[in-house]
């Protein structure tokens, strides 16, 4: 199977998953990029069973209104029984590193409301220690040398990502070079630096579920 074809399969399963475990008008949080995209054209086939969306990105919330389906802002919900995203790394604890598609912080949000939190993923992105990805991290720009200056000495080399910004205005440092051990307490670290919006580690607020893709089929861990 391509890796495509693995992301649609793991896709479907999370829209089945959702059919299956979510009362119909439910109000679904959908998160960002390729894998979460063929979420979104999955749970399109079943809108008529949701009242609508809550979209981790502008670009979501296109795609999803593409679709004829309803897109609610956050502040207007009360409760969100599930949110589906994709991951750039996940480990055993259900540790992400979510934020190649640069929507962390909004996705951070979401997953922060809702009840149940599932990643989807393919096989390739299960890994044993976080870290071979680079870790985004969101920054004020008028912040980037501090923070970057900041992130050295905590062991990594932050790399600017050139001509990008947030839909909340701001920058992104891409950092390399990061075996992360400790993911919860790298995540706080960070965090605290001044000018740091968020970082890309979903540790204190790990999945719930992991919905793997493989050759085999889809796993379920969670």
């Amino acid at each position: 199977m391509t890796q495509d074809e693995l992301k649609q399969a793991v896709a479907q399963a999370a829209a089945d998953h959702v059919a299956a475990h979510t009362p119909e008008g439910s109000l679904i949080g959908v998160g960002t990029g390729s894998t979460a995209n063929f979420f979104i054209d999955a749970l399109a086939r079943q809108k008529h069973r949701y009242r609508g969306a809550v979209a981790s990105s502008e670009a979501t919330r296109q795609r999803l209104e593409a679709h004829g389906m309803a897109v609610f802002d956050l502040n207007d919900v009360s409760d969100l029984p599930v949110y589906i995203d994709g991951a750039d790394e996940v480990d055993a604890g259900l540790n992400m590193i979510k934020g190649g598609g640069g929507a962390l912080t909004r996705e951070k949000i979401v997953a922060a409301v809702a009840r149940t939190f599932i990643c989807i993923a393919d096989a390739s992105k299960q890994v044993t220690t976080l870290g071979r990805f680079p870790l985004p991290v969101e920054v004020v720009p008028m912040a980037r040398a501090h923070v970057a200056r900041e992130l050295e000495k905590l062991g990594g080399r932050p790399v600017l990502r050139s001509g990008f910004m947030t839909d909340n205005g701001n920058q992104i440092l891409d950092v390399h070079g990061l075996s992360i051990a400790d993911p919860k307490g790298l995540e706080a670290t960070i965090n605290q630096i001044v000018g740091v919006l968020t970082n890309g580690l979903f540790a204190m607020r790990p999945a719930d579920i992991l919905l793997l893709a493989t050759p085999d089929g889809v796993r379920r861990s969670g």
